[in-house]
């Protein structure tokens, strides 16, 4: 569960909303579906990008950077770019 305080997409203001929807239109398709593990008990999913929404701007660089590093054209694929994030989550001990 995110302990830091978010702001929701649906509780985002214009320029937020804005970041919000521009960084979920170049995610990959397999990324819109929820993950049921990452369910809150209030029904809520937690959020990587909200984690970040209190300052707008770094979400729009650090997810836009993100988004570069697994461009479809890019020679690893998303199974390769998720066993590198599973390493890295197991060897930080972080639940993502």
């Amino acid at each position: 569960m995110t302990w830091i305080q978010i702001t929701p997409f649906e509780e985002a203001g214009p320029g937020l909303r804005e970041y919000y929807e521009a960084l979920y239109r170049q995610y990959p398709p397999e990324y819109a579906a929820a993950v049921p593990a990452a369910r809150r008990p209030d029904g809520g999913d937690d959020s990587i990008i909200a984690a970040h929404s209190l300052i707008p701007d770094a979400l729009r660089h650090a997810f836009g950077t993100h988004l570069a590093a697994i461009a479809p054209e890019l020679p690893l694929s998303r199974r390769q770019h998720e066993m590198i994030a599973t390493v890295v989550s197991a060897q930080n001990r972080c639940f993502y």
